[in-house]
């Protein structure tokens, strides 16, 4: 009988034991979880950030483009009135 509680006894501390192993990996499973969120957060709101600077660069690119397109009608526009001036003096 004294073997058979002996028995009983260290089968419930081995129980105990690999319960309280489990419960720590857990733990530390939830922690890693809970840190790898974490970061996954981080990385999203860094990116969202690169997201809008990017954004802004594409308005001022084509903001630029515009003005650049501006710039060489206003040049196109001169040189045809040279041109036509030119040639109206050497027709004269």
């Amino acid at each position: 009988m004294k073997n058979l509680v002996k028995s009983i006894v260290v089968v419930m501390l081995v129980a105990f034991a690999a319960a309280c192993a489990d419960s720590s990996a857990i733990t530390t499973s939830r922690q890693k979880a809970e840190s790898d969120a974490s970061s996954a957060s981080a990385a999203a709101q860094s990116a969202e950030a690169a997201a809008q600077q990017a954004q802004a660069a594409a308005q001022k690119a084509d903001a630029g483009a515009q003005d650049a397109a501006d710039s060489s009608r206003r040049a196109n526009d001169a040189v045809a009135r040279l041109e036509a001036g030119f040639s109206s003096s050497v027709t004269k």
